[in-house]
């Protein structure tokens, strides 16, 4: 947790620079992957330390994802992943991949890190969705809309 920590104060350091090579997503995207951020039961940190390192689903699931500050609650092994598999979908998201294929820890995607800088300068939370937010993201999710 202090590792994680001390390179969200590296990192907040410099990403000034790296703000001008970032890549351009289609405004819907980000805003997708906004709402499915404000929705999912993780806190900031949690994306924090998935920019640095992976991040394994025991870690997040359970009464250690709270211990961890990764969690807003405990969560099954079954919800952390359905969550985490959304985030994937959304593209905030990836699995890390080692010599024998997919494994069980995750990282962030380029869309993923401009969504954390974002957030960092508000105090390192993420803000609460509204009732919109929450109705829009479950349509999607369950519909699989690609809006």
């Amino acid at each position: 947790m202090i590792l994680c920590y001390n390179l969200l104060l590296v990192k907040m350091i410099s990403t000034q620079s790296k703000n001008s090579q970032s890549i351009e997503y289609p405004s819907r995207t980000v805003a997708r992957a906004e709402r499915a951020m404000r929705c999912s039961p993780f806190r900031l940190y949690l994306f924090v330390c998935m920019g640095s390192t992976s991040v394994p689903i025991q870690a997040i699931a359970s009464d250690s994802g709270v211990q961890h500050n990764y969690t807003k609650r405990p969560l099954s092994e079954l919800g952390a992943e359905n969550a985490l598999v959304w985030l994937i979908q959304v593209g905030i998201l990836r699995r890390e991949v080692d010599g024998q294929g997919i494994t069980d820890s995750f990282r962030l995607t380029p869309l993923g890190r401009q969504l954390v800088e974002k957030y960092e300068p508000n105090g390192g939370i993420i803000p609460a969705p509204s009732l919109l937010d929450l109705l829009s993201n479950t349509l999607t999710r369950w519909l699989r809309l690609p809006f």
